[in-house]
């Protein structure tokens, strides 16, 4: 039987590439939807054009809708609404602000209320199969020790408004798990490919990466406080492979997945690996967290290193992401995280060819 897909988030980077999975993996499609802002929609026609070009699926199996998550029926239209409720198997709801300096009024618009809306509409579809709900790993907020996967409210404290609207977003998904047949995927800090680096987006362990590109004309770089914390980074293809497989499997229905890396490397050694990857050196001496915060709080040298300065309390984040619920559901997939060094050369190698991509960069304030 084909699935009719419904779409937010596209044309950002995780929705497209789950989109063309789904096409390259052979999911029987009868065609997708895809909800977008109306400003949003010749970027997501040309997106649809390049997907159909590769000659796997009809450009006439994609519909954009023009609508907005933050309004009731997502300000889709009675006659479209009524085929759309006839029609749609498939929800994945991904569209999100996921800047962490985002202001708290935009992200509780967007993140809150946004889901809210989605989960009111979702309930109309008689036909759901599945409702993919993309979360994070950082709901845990300031939690430290073993997150588990059934974690969500345990009187946490969070360390941006991002986060905190995510789990709030996520406690509303949950209520509806007992009537909808619901997925919820919590990723970690999402790279690029784990073998062409391929990446819309230069955020996560890439501020890094600027940093060191800022930097490299100093005799050396120190590293960023004691960089204990585990380093909770994942590639993009894992992700994917992951998340299709859950969404569709009927294993998946009603569970919360952490896609983590299971085995990951402490902060200062991913800072070590990418500074010798990038720059052919490694770190030398140690400076205060707490100072390089206060350099960061300088607007100017923030723009210049191309840092948001909320990045930083990731490096002492203590949290131990577990994901065994995952790793059990995925047995006998084939479908397994890398290893992060693996990773690593793709990545940096990725950066250096599209550094000077403006649109690429997040705009720093």
């Amino acid at each position: 039987m084909s699935h009719t897909y419904f779409f937010t988030g596209f044309p950002g980077f995780i929705a497209t590439s789950l989109i063309k999975e789904i096409i390259r993996k052979g999911y029987p499609v009868c065609h997708i939807y895809v909800l977008v802002l109306p400003n949003f929609k010749d970027r997501a026609l040309e997106e649809i054009d390049r997907i159909a070009s590769k000659g796997d699926i009809n450009a006439s199996q994609f519909t954009v809708i023009t609508g907005d998550i933050t309004r009731p029926q997502l300000a889709i239209d009675d006659p479209l609404n009524g085929e759309l409720q006839s029609k749609v198997t498939h929800v994945f709801h991904l569209a999100a602000i996921y800047d962490l300096a985002v202001p708290e009024d935009i992200a509780f618009e967007v993140n809150v209320n946004g889901t809210k809306n989605m989960n009111d509409w979702v309930l109309t579809l008689p036909n759901i199969e599945r409702y993919v709900y993309f979360s994070t790993s950082y709901v845990a907020g300031t939690r430290e020790g073993r997150i588990l996967e059934t974690d969500l409210d345990m009187n946490q404290s969070f360390k941006n408004h991002y986060e905190q609207t995510k789990y709030k977003a996520e406690v509303l998904v949950n209520e509806i798990m007992n009537h909808v047949p619901t997925t919820i995927i919590r990723p970690g800090i999402v790279v690029g490919h784990s073998k062409t680096g391929e990446t819309i987006k230069f955020d996560g362990p890439y501020f890094i990466l600027n940093f060191f590109d800022k930097l490299k004309f100093l005799p050396f770089i120190p590293y960023l406080g004691n960089g204990k914390a585990e380093g909770n980074f994942v590639p993009i293809d894992y992700i994917l492979d992951a998340t299709l497989y859950l969404s569709h499997h009927s294993v998946g229905a009603g569970k919360t997945y952490q896609l983590t890396d299971p085995k990951p490397y402490r902060v200062n050694e991913v800072y070590r690996m990418l500074m010798k990857e990038q720059l052919g050196k490694e770190p030398k001496g140690s400076i205060p967290l707490a100072f390089a915060k206060w350099s960061l709080s300088i607007p100017t040298f923030r723009k210049w290193v191309r840092v948001e300065k909320e990045a930083l309390d990731y490096f002492t984040c203590m949290a131990e992401y577990d994901c065994s619920q995952t790793l059990r559901d995925l047995e006998g997939s084939g479908i397994s995280c890398p290893d992060f060094k693996d990773v690593i050369p793709a990545m940096v190698r990725y950066y250096k060819e599209n550094k000077n991509d403006k649109s690429k960069h997040l705009k720093i304030q």
